[in-house]
């Protein structure tokens, strides 16, 4: 494998789709309210993308180091695991990252503030710096806080929150009460993913001695938190729709309804954690899936 191949290994190019979510969905959110500028899309998918790319170098280094990612781990090799990169190397891409994404959150800002809105800039600069500390020290240091069961709680945050009414704030300069509905779906569905994945590695991780949610509260009990996630991500959906419904478009991210309860189906069937890994993918993309039909539906079509 050339050194560009082993980069995007550790990239883990299949995780962006799902970080890109909540800023499709904030931006829909933004057109509805009629605002609209490419440039800050641009700006806001890359910042995002440059983020998770951290965070994916940070838990392969992480995790590398904690001997989490062995023998036993059940999902696709880590770069540091497999010796294609080593810990100086893998800490220098980490090092470039994080200055790629100072940049990024930088340009961002001070475009779609300007400089005389300089309490937004500070604060979003402050949030953009919290958001890196959050992708290294998922994995990272003795006090990891993804060893510590906090995971689900970060993602939730970042991933719904964060992603969605901070997008929707770069374009409007405020927040709807109505708009924390569909971020609650993306970071409901965003930790869901997460948990999928401590599902499927609960025994490894229950050996390594790395406390996700799931390994506190047992693989059963992991599933019915599942199924707690999804319903919440639906229901959300479900209220938001109605309250902004205008034409039958508007109707259509509610799709995702069908393969989300085929999904829940076979996570409820599912005895063994390594069978579950299939469904990981499956629920990344529904996410994505639905994020886009609130994309080009609330763009095009209200």
């Amino acid at each position: 494998m050339n050194k560009v191949n082993i980069w995007l290994n550790a990239a883990r190019l299949r995780t962006l789709p799902l970080s890109i979510s909540g800023i499709l969905v904030g931006t829909a959110i933004a057109n509805m309210y009629g605002f609209t500028d490419n440039i800050i899309l641009a700006l806001a998918l890359c910042t995002t993308i440059g983020f998770q790319i951290t965070s994916n170098f940070a838990n392969d280094y992480g995790d590398g180091v904690k001997g989490t990612d062995n023998e036993d781990r059940i999902g696709p090799k880590r770069v540091l695991q497999s010796g294609l990169l080593s810990r100086t190397q893998l800490k220098k891409g980490i090092l470039l990252s994080i200055g790629i994404n100072i940049v990024l959150v930088l340009v961002l800002v001070f475009y779609s503030f300007g400089v005389e809105n300089w309490k937004y800039i500070i604060l979003f600069l402050i949030l953009g710096a919290f958001s890196i500390w959050a992708a290294i020290k998922y994995t990272v240091g003795k006090s990891a806080y993804g060893y510590r069961g906090l995971g689900d709680v970060f993602v939730f945050l970042f991933f719904g929150l964060l992603s969605v009414l901070g997008t929707l704030f770069l374009y409007t300069k405020y927040i709807t009460f109505l708009s924390v509905l569909p971020a609650i779906s993306v970071g409901a569905l965003s930790t869901g993913v997460l948990n999928l994945n401590n599902l499927r590695d609960y025994n490894s991780d229950k050996k390594a001695l790395k406390n996700t949610l799931v390994v506190k509260m047992g693989y059963e009990n992991g599933k019915i938190y599942h199924y707690i996630l999804l319903t919440i991500a639906v229901l959300s959906l479900l209220v938001f729709t109605i309250k902004i419904y205008q034409n039958g478009f508007t109707l259509l991210p509610l799709i995702v309804i069908f393969p989300l309860s085929l999904h829940a189906k076979r996570v409820v069937t599912t005895l063994e954690p390594i069978k579950l890994d299939p469904e990981l993918k499956k629920l990344a993309l529904t996410t994505f899936f639905m994020s886009l039909l609130i994309y080009f539906c609330y763009n095009y079509f209200l």
